[in-house]
């Protein structure tokens, strides 16, 4: 199994398949947690102060319209995995940066919009996820496949945890 940089991950070696696993590496994942939640955090706070900054939020909001095509801010709202009020405050940034579009639904619904993504939109959206893609492999080039589907499995897994807190 190949090992990680731990002064620079935070790790030690993963525990063989036999090997249970230690309050010391539970400790080290909890870490680990803590500092994605942080650097989200960090992320966050760029993109409330600049537009070309994109947030987690934002972009899995440009992935779904992208993927989805034009929808509601309720439909959004489930693809993005949050409320409608939080999906509304997400949209008013995309729409500000120029990324997204939000017209009245057809049926005539004053409280019903459509949001799409705008070319601008659509073309940040794939700026962000190659850059998201190239950033992986790079963080990854030294682990198998298998080890890449853990890692999977464990941020899964965190995020089912974090939906218990």
């Amino acid at each position: 199994m190949p090992r990680l940089d731990s002064a620079r991950q935070g790790m030690r070696r993963a525990p063989q398949e036999s090997e249970p696993m230690g309050d010391e590496a539970i400790t080290r994942l909890a870490r680990a947690a803590y500092r994605l939640s942080a650097a989200d955090s960090r992320l966050r706070g760029r993109a409330t102060r600049s537009a070309e900054a994109l947030s987690l939020a934002h972009a899995r909001a440009l992935k779904s319209l992208a993927e989805h095509g034009p929808m509601t801010v309720n439909q959004l709202a489930g693809h993005v995995e949050t409320t409608g009020a939080a999906v509304t405050q997400l949209v008013n940034g995309l729409a500000n940066a120029g990324y997204v579009t939000r017209e009245r639904a057809a049926s005539g619904d004053r409280r019903t919009s459509i949001v799409a993504l705008t070319d601008a939109g659509r073309r940040r959206h794939e700026e962000r996820e190659e850059i998201l893609a190239t950033g992986l492999r790079e963080l990854t080039q030294d682990l198998d496949e298998h080890a890449i589907d853990a890692a999977g499995v464990v941020l899964d897994r965190l995020a089912t945890l974090y939906d218990r807190l």
